[in-house]
């Protein structure tokens, strides 16, 4: 009741354009699902507590799958070509070293992030101009 209070509404989907986040989803979803989340907060210094310690491990040990599994300080600071070019330089020791294990072709490591969107801008054509 206090969120409608607010003026927060209640989202259920999201069809074409979403009026929520699915970051922040994903975000709580990976909060509400780890093993030490508690079932209840006995006060709010306690939820703070713990989200101080979740947001810390969330930035900069948590390697996300959507990022090329880095961590958001790894590419917010600008680290992820660094880190990027060490994962190629160890798959291609381990590629020269047992070729056999690699199907087809030598080992990669998840692309590199670029830039993502909720919502992208969108595209015009300006021959149509």
């Amino acid at each position: 009741m206090l969120l409608a209070d607010l003026g927060v509404t209640k989202s259920h989907s999201r069809p074409h354009t979403s009026n929520d986040n699915p970051f922040s989803e994903a975000h709580f979803k990976t909060l509400k699902y780890q093993p030490q989340f508690p079932k209840r907060f006995g006060c709010i210094e306690d939820a703070k507590a713990f989200c101080r310690a979740f947001f810390l491990w969330y930035n900069q040990d948590h390697h996300h799958a959507g990022i090329g599994l880095m961590t958001p300080d790894q590419v917010h600071y600008g680290q992820a070509p660094a880190v990027h070019a060490a994962r190629q330089n160890v798959l291609t020791i381990a590629y020269q070293a047992n070729p056999e294990r690699f199907v087809g072709k030598p080992p990669k490591p998840p692309p590199m992030p670029t830039q993502t969107w909720i919502n992208p801008p969108q595209q015009t054509d300006i021959t149509q101009a």
